[in-house]
């Protein structure tokens, strides 16, 4: 998830995030306004820590089909998927990823941009030797099926892109004042320690983190235009970090994308409402019209 503008507010935010009261009754709290729990992962085929580009990726498999690869959110892992990975497993082979430094894989000095991450997906293809696959990416992950829609058309082909911005532009600039949003940086700081192979260095992630999402992305709308992918591009109607004008209009710009807005939910509607939300992906993913 990129939507903290400024190194120094991401910096700040979290030293400082408080969390929902706890004198708040249920009842009190929209759906949109939780953070649900982390899902537990579910079992997978076969799980690697591949080497490519100088890092090790890990990646993980489950069910047969038509390739589809699922990208999370910035500071996020790959557990976040488990409902997805559920339904779409049915009638699917699976993939899911965790970023460059997010979750259990490694990262180097190398200055975070979202094409080095779609170049580390486009790797990871290769090694796993699928030439083409629908992606699933949600926040920094939905850029970089962007990405790679816009600098290797010919290795994706149906993307959902949820919670995606294609300039900075598109973020909220108050989000680093959302106490949801500052639960979610709260809880993925606990999961990089437990998870990271360098567990003590969330603070030097985070800057390098902070430093893009200062500054990318920035596509043009004449970019965007050359996407020749179908794209359901999604989001929650209370999304913390994403203006809904600007969802709007990376819909109205890619030349074959559509649009749902999910009910009640935010920036984390998949497990907010998985139902509603793996019903609209799986719905997409497998219309052959």
């Amino acid at each position: 998830m990129k939507k903290y503008a400024l190194k120094q507010g991401l910096m700040s935010t979290l030293a400082a995030v408080t969390l929902i009261s706890a004198t708040h009754t249920a009842s009190a709290v929209e759906r949109w306004q939780t953070l649900p729990p982390t899902p537990t992962p579910p079992h997978y085929d076969h799980a690697f820590h591949t080497k490519l580009r100088g890092i090790e990726l890990y990646n993980a498999e489950v069910g047969h089909g038509r390739p589809v690869i699922l990208l999370h959110g910035g500071l996020a892992n790959s557990d976040w998927w488990a409902f997805q990975v559920k339904a779409l497993r049915v009638n699917h082979r699976v993939i899911v990823v965790d970023s460059r430094g997010h979750g259990r894989s490694t990262r180097d000095t190398t200055p975070y941009s979202y094409d080095l991450m779609a170049d580390d997906v486009i790797a990871l293809m290769d090694k796993l030797q699928i030439k083409r696959a629908d992606i699933v990416g949600w926040s920094d992950g939905a850029n970089q099926a962007l990405d790679i829609a816009m600098r290797h058309p010919d290795r994706v082909g149906k993307i959902v892109a949820f919670g995606a911005n294609t300039n900075t532009g598109g973020s909220r600039p108050d989000v680093d004042k959302n106490p949801n949003f500052g639960a979610f940086v709260d809880r993925a700081s606990k999961e990089y320690a437990k998870l990271s192979p360098t567990p003590n260095q969330y603070q030097d992630f985070l800057a390098q983190i902070g430093i893009m999402w200062g500054s990318q992305p920035n596509w043009t709308g004449d970019q965007l235009r050359t996407i020749n992918s179908e794209v359901l591009v999604m989001d929650g109607d209370h999304d913390e970090a994403i203006k809904r004008s600007h969802t709007e209009y990376i819909a109205n710009t890619i030349p074959h994308a559509r649009l749902t807005i999910l009910p009640d939910t935010s920036h984390f509607a998949f497990i907010q409402d998985p139902k509603a939300f793996n019903r609209a992906i799986v719905n997409f993913l497998d219309d052959k019209h």
